[in-house]
This record gives C-alpha cells, sequence and structure tokens, in this order.
C-alpha cells in the first residue's frame, strides 16, 4: 500500500487536481474557440452582404479576442490552484516519509543528474531502477526533514527568547520543556543528515553497480534500514512538532496570566 492511501488521501482528491489542471489547459482554447465557431456559423448563415460579413466577422473578432483573454486569466487562476493543491499534497506525503511509488510528485525537487540517472536505469536495468527510486526517496526525504528541523530549531529558540523575561512559577518548568524539545528536535535533525549521507552514498553505489552492469544482492539489507529510516523520521518530527504546539499555547496562558495584573495596575493609575 503507497503512503497516498496510508495518509487517507481519496479518489475525491487526486479526481480535484486532476480537474484543475484539466480547466487550466482547456479554459483559453473553449473560450476562444466557442466564439469562433459561433461567427463562423453566423458568417455563413447571414453574412449575404458585405456590410453584414464586415459586421459579423469584426464582432466576432471583437468576442473571441475577449474570450481568449478571459481564458489566460482563468488559466492563470487554475494553474495557481493547481500549485497549491500540489504543494499541499507533496506535504501531505512527506509528513509520513515518502516512498518510491510517491516519487514523481517530487519530480521538481530531483537534481538534474538523479532525472538523468533514473532514465538511463530505466533501459539498463529494473532492479536497480527500484533500488535507486528507493534510494532517491529516502534521499529527498532526509532533506526535506533536515529543513524542517532547521525551521522547528529556529520556533523553539523564538520561544525560548518571548519567556526569558516571564516571572511565573511555571516558567522554568517551560524552558525545561524548550530545551527537552532543542534536544529532541537536534537530535532528529543529526539523523536525518546521517541519512541524507547514507542516502547519497547509496545512490553513487548503485550507479557504479549499473555501469559494471552488477546486481544489488550484496545491498538489500542496506536500502532496507535506509527506508525503515525514511519512514519512521517524519513521524518523529512530527511528535516534536505536536509537542511543541501544546507547550507553545500552554506558555502563551501563562504570559497572558502575567500580562493581566499588568494591566490592571495601569489600568488603575
Amino acid at each position: 500500500m503507497s503512503e497516498l492511501q496510508k495518509i487517507g488521501r481519496d479518489k475525491r482528491e487526486l479526481v480535484r487536481g486532476r480537474n484543475l489542471k484539466v480547466a487550466a489547459y482547456a479554459a483559453p482554447v473553449i473560450l476562444t474557440a466557442l466564439p469562433a465557431i459561433v461567427t463562423g456559423i453566423l458568417f455563413v448563415l447571414f453574412a449575404t452582404t458585405p456590410p453584414s460579413a464586415a459586421t459579423i466577422l469584426f464582432f466576432g473578432f471583437v468576442i473571441t479576442l475577449v474570450g481568449f483573454l478571459k481564458g489566460l486569466v482563468l488559466a492563470g487562476i487554475f494553474a495557481y490552484k493547481h500549485s497549491n493543491w500540489s504543494k499541499e499534497m507533496r506535504e501531505r506525503i512527506a509528513a509520513g516519509g515518502i516512498s518510491a511509488d510517491e516519487l514523481d510528485w517530487f519530480r521538481n525537487e530531483l537534481t538534474s543528474h538523479e532525472k538523468k540517472a533514473l532514465k538511463d536505469l530505466e533501459r539498463a536495468d529494473v532492479m536497480l531502477l527500484d533500488a535507486y527510486r528507493e534510494t532517491v526517496a529516502s534521499r529527498l526525504t532526509a532533506s526535506r526533514i533536515m529543513k524542517s528541523s532547521r525551521r522547528e530549531m529556529q520556533l523553539t529558540e523564538r520561544r525560548r527568547l518571548k519567556l526569558k523575561g516571564l516571572k511565573s512559577e511555571n516558567a522554568q518548568r517551560f524552558r525545561e520543556e524548550i530545551e527537552k524539545d532543542k534536544v529532541k528536535i537536534a537530535g532528529i535533525r543529526d539523523e536525518a543528515q546521517d541519512m541524507l549521507i547514507e542516502a547519497e552514498s547509496r545512490l553513487q553505489m548503485i550507479e557504479a553497480a549499473a555501469l559494471r552492469g552488477g546486481g544489488m544482492a550484496d545491498s538489500e539489507m542496506a536500502l532496507k534500514k535506509l527506508s525503515a529510516r525514511a519512514s519512521t523520521l517524519p513521524l518523529a518530527l512530527e511528535e516534536a512538532k505536536v509537542a511543541r504546539e501544546i507547550v507553545a499555547e500552554l506558555e502563551q496562558d501563562e504570559i497572558d496570566k502575567e500580562a493581566l495584573p499588568e494591566r490592571g495596575q495601569l489600568e488603575g493609575k
């Protein structure tokens, strides 16, 4: 079962994305073709004199041009919505770890070298191709986790600075929670870094095996280990995010409580 099914993605969501893509391409064509066809029919039926023919052609041209411009505007709107939909889908997929079956969703994130290697392996060796796709998926997962962990670390540091002036009895506990979060996120980031290095090394090994016509039997266990890490690390990062959000809400409550007496004193003055 692919990760798309695991995270509960249904057919309606995929149909929505397909419809947005079709609409982006179809809008200019339809809104240009329909006025042009109608103009042609009117011209054949009613253009009995030069003035009537000129009138039909003039208004037909204007309406066709307006339709074309409207089609371009609608195409831009649909393309923008499709881009947002694709981004949202990629984030949902990546949250559970990217698998080889979902690699097509992340084509834009592949390097030119990886794209070329995938094409070459399609013609050379199917088993090596599967291994390469799995490893590229692990590389993408590791890269995304590193970016997310850096972002989470920045948010955690902001929380720490925000709590610097907090003097409530829970302040120390919140600071300890922040330090724990930092350690956990740093651990995830370091593990993602190791996974990234391992994936890049594995990619080079597969490419070398393809050049010499070798198989992948000797590296099957390493590939399974890499795939397992690719599926567990995103979940660990999501858990860290949830924990951070919960503690952040509690911290905000404490800050608000501490601010209330100060406001009362200011109002009394």
